[in-house]
């Protein structure tokens, strides 16, 4: 029996790459239109994009999928299976950073357990700078000493796409961000001929109109696919328990080890570590300012639900 990857979901649909059994690479064959078993709403499963799937055709010409095979990761937001890597895209203008998203981004994709690469879009619409330092140099330095990799991107210039091009290879990953910093640009740059809708900017309100209605993999030329996601510039984190927060914080790690409480909130328990490390800028203050800002937000929901 074929196998194949979905890359697609729409309307009851599942659009099928067959695979290349032998290499775990997609085949040169045109998608499959395939509709999936009965059995999946009877056992409440429902088929997810990224999914490898065991196939069977039918004899319009179309297929269906007879068996979901073992996932490695899955995302319920956007929905999406077998993912390794979460790109997330960040403009440096238009609209301007905003690290407590980042942050509240990079808390989400920490709890599913996937690697990251912080990609900062949009870097010829920054002016040179007089003094002060370059902003982007800074907060590529605060994030990579996290551990994070920030690539410093521009579609327009073409700054920083073979290195993402690199990274990408081989791999699923979802590319995801605040709506209009530019990910169908980055895309457009990153597959020839891919042609993705690109928005303007509203600039009364600093966010574009979202482009992305349904989540699609591409299939990238040096092997490997990637997901346009559906905008969105708004993360919850009701999946996410109060007590995890703090592990999403990688930074936290090893000075959490050290507090004097078990299960510090590294908020007020004497001999806190984290807080200590705060004060003496090992860890920085806008990370620890956004982390007791989304607790006390996850606070405040569980109270209200």
């Amino acid at each position: 029996m074929p196998e194949g990857v979905i890359v697609k979901a729409l309307s009851g649909y599942y659009y099928v790459k067959p695979l290349e059994i032998e290499t775990g690479g997609a085949g040169g064959e045109e998608t499959i239109q395939c509709r999936a078993r009965g059995i999946f709403k009877k056992k409440g499963v429902t088929p997810l994009v990224g999914d490898h799937i065991r196939f069977s055709h039918t004899e319009n010409g179309e297929g269906v999928v007879d068996e979901i095979l073992p996932r490695r990761s899955e995302l319920i937001r956007p929905p999406v299976a077998n993912v390794d890597l979460a790109v997330l895209v960040f403009s440096v203008r238009e609209p301007d950073l905003n690290l407590q998203l980042l942050d509240k981004f990079l808390v989400h994709i920490e709890h599913s357990g996937l690697d990251t690469v912080i990609c900062l879009t949009k870097q010829d619409l920054l002016p040179a700078e007089s003094g002060g330092g370059n902003p982007v140099a800074l907060v590529k330095e605060l994030y990579e000493n996290i551990g994070y990799q920030v690539i410093v991107s521009s579609s327009r210039l073409g700054l920083g796409t073979e290195l993402l091009k690199e990274r990408l290879k081989g791999q699923i990953s979802v590319f995801s961000g605040q709506s209009g910093v530019g990910k169908s640009s980055l895309l457009n740059s990153l597959v020839p001929g891919l042609n993705l809708e690109t928005s303007a900017i509203s600039m009364k309100l600093g966010r574009g109109k979202h482009t992305t209605r349904h989540v699609e993999l591409i299939e990238l030329v040096h092997g490997g696919f990637v997901a346009d996601t559906p905008g969105f510039s708004q993360l919850d984190f009701l999946e996410l328990g109060v007590e995890e927060l703090s592990t999403c914080f990688r930074e936290f790690h090893s000075y959490a080890e050290e507090c004097k409480f078990r299960g510090c909130s590294h908020t007020h328990e004497p001999g806190c570590k984290v807080r200590e490390a705060v004060e003496e800028g090992k860890i920085a203050a806008s990370r620890y300012e956004h982390y007791v800002q989304f607790l006390t937000e996850m606070k405040d929901k569980k109270r209200r639900y």
